[in-house]
């Protein structure tokens, strides 16, 4: 049976866009958004990271990131230093990790909720297939 891939795509979108809300309003009780919570993430998997490290890792535009990453650093949760050359490190405050421990905890309750009409081997299968798609060069060559 063909697959219209529009279809196909548009499925994509509508799971990403129904877990996106669901993390948002999650996230929410924890003083926090998903674009903070994931750039917090970023950041503690890649403490001292560059904001162009860190927008490739949050599927940002660089100047995204940055807006963002001020924004965090207002709110005391991550810490920009000087690093080599004119690079720019950002960490993670002690407040930026409490945050991103409530929001892991939130985050799971969210991803429960999200996933719970699928097996644990239809999360195996939904997972190893999106991996496979992830590691297709793209069509631009990239």
């Amino acid at each position: 049976m063909a697959v219209d891939l529009q279809t196909l795509g548009k499925a994509v979108k509508a799971a990403q866009y129904r877990q996106h809300r669901s993390l948002d309003t999650h996230l929410a009780s924890v003083g926090s958004t998903l674009a903070q919570w994931d750039a917090l993430r970023a950041i503690d998997h890649a403490s001292g990271a560059s904001a162009r490290e860190l927008a490739v890792a949050t599927f940002q535009s660089e100047q995204a990131f940055g807006a963002l990453a001020g924004r965090l650093v207002t709110q005391g949760l991550v810490d920009r230093r000087k690093g080599h050359g004119r690079r720019i490190e950002h960490h993670l405050t002690a407040e930026g990790g409490r945050v991103l421990r409530a929001g892991h905890e939130v985050a799971d309750a969210a991803l429960a909720e999200c996933f719970e009409g699928l097996t644990a081997g239809d999360r195996a299968s939904l997972l190893a297939l999106l991996r496979k798609l992830a590691a297709r060069p793209d069509a631009d060559g990239g």
